[in-house]
């Protein structure tokens, strides 16, 4: 359906109202010092304002400020934008051999994916045993877990209609009040358990919290040490640098939504119609990295400016965020409160215990500055994982940040938003919890039998190797 002028007025106003929030978000993260500690970004500070003056809690006494339909369009939003951001995912990025790949990541992805991959053993479990007998919930419900957490608001809002096409609606919700625990969850319980690794000896760089520096408490970065967002790789008399950056992003969600009518066309017809619902969003992925392999083949990849892609990527995070919590639906959360509480702390508690108790006999040299990324991509999105590195190792002197970096170029198209993300809730649906469980397991042992095979695992914790800590200034890997 084409919108018409006072439509497109009617969004750039909404558009305009999300733009207020973050800058408040961005005023209180820069002004309130608990907030600066909590490391809460001004997105998330914005969103929670959004929901405070939404009809759930302002609303409800009688004071309306926001226009219903407004709502409704932040709510759409997050579905539309998360395309975005999976689309900039690899582009600008020079894709290194497999083998070094495997090399400096693989011990990092060996432990990404038990941790991910039991986050939906733990929560689908949960369903099948407790949450499914004593609440009602589907099998599919312990999915909510690694969507929330590992992938985010914007993988929530993006499996929207699958969740609707498995006649549960409140699914999409619970993930976006799922990925909004999880954020705060890995700023808090990250800073908590920095806090405790420094106090333990067990980071290779900081030794206390007092050298976190002042412009990652407030954000604003001082005038000597502001750098570049970017470079120009075209010229501007033929087209704006951004706008032909942003025009590689719209060229890699088109690919990926033919791909979707294509994948979409494989179970047309047939019971079940299994892809009937699959979501654009892991395919805007792909459509990124075709794009970048061939631009890279052909000897266009020079003009990509990765810093550019990074920007574009994370100005649609930010208003994807502020518009997913603003727009929560309170009364759902409320109608599901018991099993999603207890699936949300035995997801967190399943985490932490894996940064403390597998991390450190599983990983390499830096274990916790390592531990730490994950842990806060795991509970929050990659930004925060790098966030909470930063934090640990200011000026990543340790292999963290790379092995990191590595890890996430195969991880990503599967897990986190990925293609396994996407389908699971889909596949447990038409194909039974017991299955997913058992390819599940699976999987984790064969990741283990690779670790060990490739000396990774341990027994015990490795030994604490002291790293002095670069200058400031100095250049990091990422």
């Amino acid at each position: 359906m084409a919108l018409t002028g006072d439509q497109l007025l009617t969004l750039m106003i909404h558009l305009s109202w999300l733009s207020l929030l973050l800058l408040v978000g961005k005023l209180l993260r820069a002004r309130l010092r608990f907030l600066q500690r909590l490391f809460l970004p001004a997105s998330i500070l914005g969103g929670f304002l959004g929901l405070a003056l939404g009809p759930y809690v302002l609303g409800a006494t009688g004071i309306r400020i926001m226009p219903p339909d407004m709502l409704t369009t932040w709510a759409a939003l997050p579905g539309v934008l998360i395309n975005v951001v999976f689309a900039c995912l690899f582009l600008g990025l020079t894709i290194p051999r497999p083998r070094e790949i495997w090399r400096e990541g693989g011990p990092q992805f060996c432990y990404g994916w038990m941790v991910g991959m039991g986050q939906y053993l733990v929560g689908v479990g949960l369903s099948i045993l407790v949450l499914g007998p004593l609440f009602g919930v589907p099998d599919f419900f312990g999915c909510l877990l690694e969507i929330g957490f590992s992938g985010g608001h914007g993988t929530a809002a993006g499996m929207r209609e699958a969740f609707v096409e498995l006649d549960f609606a409140a699914g999409s919700d619970l993930g976006l009040m799922s990925a909004t625990i999880g954020i705060v969850s890995a700023v808090v319980f990250g800073m908590v358990m920095i806090n405790l690794a420094a106090r333990r000896g067990e980071t290779q760089v900081i030794t206390s919290p007092d050298m976190i520096p002042e412009e990652t408490l407030s954000g604003l970065i001082p005038e000597d040490r502001r750098p570049a967002t970017g470079r120009i790789t075209v010229s501007p008399d033929a087209i704006e640098p951004f706008a032909f950056h942003l025009a590689i992003v719209g060229l890699a969600i088109l690919i990926g939504w033919f791909l979707q009518g294509g994948i979409r066309g494989l179970s047309a017809g047939r019971e079940p119609d299994l892809f009937r619902s699959f979501p654009l969003f892991p395919l805007a992925m792909l459509g990124g990295l075709i794009v970048q392999v061939v631009a890279s083949k052909v000897g266009l990849s020079t003009y990509f400016d990765r810093a550019t892609f990074s920007r574009i990527l994370g100005f649609a995070l930010d208003f994807l965020v502020v518009a997913a919590i603003s727009a929560i639906r309170l009364d759902v959360v409320v109608a599901f409160f018991w099993p999603f509480t207890i699936l949300m702390l035995s997801g967190l508690a399943w985490i932490i215990f894996a940064t403390w108790f597998i991390a450190p006999r599983m990983l390499p040299d830096a274990w916790f500055e390592r531990a730490i990324t994950e842990y806060g991509m795991q509970t929050g999105v990659t930004a925060m994982g790098l966030l909470l590195l930063r934090v640990a190792d200011p000026h990543f002197a340790t292999p963290a940040a790379k092995a990191f970096g590595f890890k996430q170029i195969v991880y990503e198209p599967f897990m986190g938003g990925g293609f396994i993300t996407a389908a699971a809730p889909l596949l447990i649906f038409h194909y039974g919890a017991g299955r997913a469980l058992i390819v599940g397991a699976a999987s984790m042992l064969v990741v283990l039998g690779i670790a060990y095979g490739s000396g990774w695992l341990r027994a015990t914790r490795p030994s604490k190797k002291a790293i002095q800590p670069a200058p400031p200034g100095a250049p990091s890997d990422i």
